[in-house]
Parts: structure tokens; C-alpha cells; sequence
């Protein structure tokens, strides 16, 4: 390129006789103007052809990155525009170094600029896109996740600059694995909750509005922060519990639950006759069928207890709702009882039989 500067700046120099330095000039300047000309057609492709092209599409996404990028790059033409004209002069080759210093460094930066607006766009576009399909993260998530990617970003960044002026990057490395592990080793369960979070995000083992079962405490997910996530609890109050606890304990997710497995077992007197024993597997057998959200699964006579004949009863719930599963177990409970009545059957209670021998003294 510096050739082709040359070249063009002697032939300025010997067609118009002027003097070298006006003649470098000159070059300089149609070297600019050619620039800032490339610089205007790039930015008009991507605003009428490619701006075009991603509004057919059907995602937003492309149409978002191409407006954060069209400018920058544009920038970034002109920019090569201006050191290829600036480096021809033969006055400033005493500082051609620091010349192309300054300009890998302003690329470096605008490299930056446009990796850190591509994420911030990929960023929403994810948080938009689940909002849409019915999966709302958590924005404290998202943010955290997206200025971790910045960080990452500006680091290698740090690191070229670094690169570009020359400094040694060795003493740069072991100060930040020392000052990175004194900040691991005093952050140490704040960090641990944070990776925690992004295990919940990335794995997905609940999301809020599941309704979930940690230990001793049933509750609604209402929040997943960074440091911990709450519960809405059955009785009302809220329990903030660590992620930490939450990624390494046992978690039942019952929205999961595509439908309920319901057992439950009903005792009758040992005085019932073998008539109506025979004719209570198929009494509930009846009821049950008759209601719209049970499943039966079986009713058997199962064992003689300590004070009924017990009958265990199998269904299963095609809800997975908590409330219409007992409204259901109401409506069965009632039929049953009314049932019995009809049949003369008594339900069993604890009793005992005590029986006394008059012959003792």
C-alpha cells in the first residue's frame, strides 16, 4: 500500500510540478476521500440490500445486529483510509510505530465496541424469544450472563492493547491469577451461589411458577436470583433458600408431573358380611370412573388391619393442580360415604374389645 501512496503521489507531483511534500499531501487526501466514498457504499449496502434481506426474514435478530454494525464498520473503513494516508507521509515515518500503535489500537476498540453490541442484542433477542414461547428468565440472570460476556470481551481487549505496545504480559498473567484466586478464596460462597444460578438457568430443573418440594418446604418459584431463590409457600410466607443448597440437595419438581398418582385406602367393619365386601370394589370402581379428571387404576380388599377390613384404592389425576386434585378426592370421599349408606355398610373407626371373665375374683 505504502508503494501504491508513492506511486500516486509522484505521479501528482510530476503532472501537476509540484513539490513533494504538497504532493504527498494530496495523495493523502484522495486516499481519505477514497476511504470516506468505500466507507458511504459499504453503509448503503447494508442499509438497502442486507437491511433488506433481514426484514424478509422472519426472526428480528439479523435486523437488530445489522443495525449495530453498519455504522462501526463504516468507521472502520475510514479508519483504514486514514492511517494509509497518514502513514505515506514522508514527514511522519519518524513515528510510523506509534502511528500503526494508535491504529491497531482504535481497531482493537471498535472490534470491542461491536463484539459487546452483537451480545447485548443476542442477549435480548434470547430473553424476548423465550418470553414468547411462554419461558421467562430471569433478568438478573440474563444481565449477570451478559456482563460476564463483557468482561470476557474487554479482558481480551486489555490483553492486546497490552500486545500492541509491546509489554510484557507474563508479570500482567500471574497478577491477575493471584488477585483472581484471593478473589475466589473471599468471595467463596457468593461465587458458589452465582455458578449455582447459572447451573439452575442452563439446566432448567425448575423455572418460576413451578411449584417444587425442597426438604421439608413445598412452595411456588417466584424469583431465581443470583445469590438465592424464593418460594412461596403453601402457608403463605415466602422462604429464600441459597442456589447452592438448591443445585447440590434433592429438588421434586411437580409441574413436571404430567399426572398424580393418587392411593388412599378405606376401612369397614370386620362385622361387613362377605355380600357387600364383594360388592365394594366395584361401588367405588363406579364412582370414580364417573368423574371427568380421575383415572382408575385398581380397588382391591388388601388386608385385614387391626380394626377394618382395608381397601386400597389406585387412581390417578389428569390435572397435575394441587386444589382440583383435593376438590376431586372431596367429590370421591362424599360418593363413597353416601354410597355405604345406601348399602348399610359402616365405615371403621379405632375400637377395641375388651372381654372380661366373671369367674375372676
Amino acid at each position: 500500500m505504502n508503494v501504491t501512496m508513492a506511486s500516486l503521489a509522484e505521479l501528482i507531483r510530476q503532472y501537476f510540478d509540484l513539490s513533494q511534500f504538497i504532493s504527498e499531501i494530496v495523495a493523502s487526501v484522495i486516499v481519505f476521500a477514497f476511504a470516506i466514498v468505500v466507507g458511504w457504499i459499504v453503509y448503503f449496502i447494508f442499509e438497502r440490500y442486507f437491511t433488506g434481506w433481514a426484514e424478509k426474514t422472519k426472526t428480528k435478530l439479523d435486523d437488530a445486529i445489522l443495525r449495530n454494525i453498519k455504522a462501526p464498520v463504516y468507521f472502520s473503513v475510514i479508519l483504514v483510509g486514514v492511517y494509509y494516508g497518514l502513514n505515506s507521509l514522508t514527514f511522519l515515518k519518524p513515528y510510523s510505530e506509534l502511528l500503526t500503535a494508535i491504529f491497531t489500537l482504535a481497531e482493537v476498540l471498535l472490534v470491542t465496541f461491536i463484539v459487546t453490541r452483537v451480545v447485548n442484542v443476542l442477549v435480548s433477542w434470547y430473553a424476548e424469544d423465550s418470553a414468547v414461547r411462554g419461558k421467562k428468565r430471569s433478568d438478573h440472570l440474563l444481565f449477570l450472563l451478559k456482563k460476564l460476556i463483557q468482561i470476557v470481551v474487554y479482558i481480551f481487549a486489555f490483553l492486546a492493547i497490552l500486545t500492541v505496545f509491546r509489554i510484557d504480559l507474563s508479570g500482567v498473567v500471574v497478577g491477575l491469577g493471584v488477585g483472581g484466586i484471593a478473589i475466589a478464596l473471599a468471595l467463596q460462597t457468593i461465587l458458589g451461589d452465582a455458578f449455582s444460578a447459572f447451573s439452575i438457568y442452563f439446566d432448567k430443573p425448575f423455572e418460576i411458577g413451578d411449584f417444587i418440594n425442597v426438604g421439608d418446604y413445598s412452595g411456588t418459584v417466584k424469583k431465581i436470583g443470583i445469590k438465592s431463590t424464593r418460594l412461596q409457600l403453601l402457608q403463605g410466607e415466602e422462604l429464600i433458600i441459597s442456589n447452592k443448597a438448591l443445585t447440590t440437595g434433592s429438588v421434586r419438581n411437580f409441574k413436571a408431573m404430567k399426572k398424580r398418582r393418587i392411593v388412599f385406602a378405606v376401612g369397614v367393619t370386620f362385622d361387613t358380611s362377605l355380600q357387600k365386601l364383594r360388592k365394594i370394589p366395584d361401588m367405588i370402581s363406579r364412582i370414580i370412573e364417573q368423574i371427568e379428571l380421575a383415572e382408575l387404576d385398581r380397588v382391591h380388599f388388601k388386608e385385614f388391619g387391626d380394626f377394618s377390613l382395608k381397601f386400597e384404592i389406585v387412581y390417578y389425576m389428569k390435572s397435575t393442580d394441587y386444589v382440583k386434585y383435593m376438590n376431586t378426592q372431596q367429590e370421591i370421599n362424599f360418593a363413597i360415604i353416601e354410597a355405604f349408606e345406601k348399602e348399610g355398610i359402616e365405615l371403621a373407626f379405632p375400637t377395641q374389645t375388651i372381654l372380661l371373665n366373671k369367674g375372676l375374683k
